[in-house]
């Protein structure tokens, strides 16, 4: 039986996930204020080697392009600065992306409001000239 587990428990991943999204949100919030915006974690992906996590994020009062390259730039400080809270062998190299499920929500909601409302119809075209069909008999 080998010593090393190729894949690990998922359970796992989620765990650490979890705990690197909420240390982030703390060490973003101290460090980096509200230079970039708003910024709030939504979600932390781990590679199964946990080499890697992409790290979404939503924004207010910024340009997601700002915060994006604003984070981008301090990834590496913020990476040093995980590794001191975390007690793990191999802390994940961070790679910030702007999270838009929100935005594609909030439009979607939009467009489904507009398509319900009855006041953007007209009357005449409520009206519906309908003969029944005449029957023989």
């Amino acid at each position: 039986m080998s010593r090393h587990k190729t894949k690990a428990p998922a359970s796992r991943n989620l765990r650490l996930a979890e705990q690197i999204q909420k240390d982030l949100a703390q060490l973003i919030q101290r460090e980096l204020g509200t230079r970039a915006g708003l910024i709030t974690l939504t979600e932390v992906e781990l590679s199964p080697d946990y080499a890697h996590a992409k790290v979404y994020f939503t924004v207010l009062g910024a340009e997601p392009e700002v915060a994006t390259a604003a984070l981008n730039e301090k990834a590496g400080y913020l990476h040093s600065l995980l590794f001191k809270l975390l007690h793990i062998h191999t802390v994940p190299t961070l790679h910030f992306h702007h999270d838009n499920q929100l935005a594609r929500g909030i439009e979607m909601t939009k467009l489904i409001d507009r398509a319900n409302r009855p006041d953007d119809f007209p009357e005449e075209n409520n009206e519906v000239d309908f003969e029944p069909p005449k029957i023989r008999g």
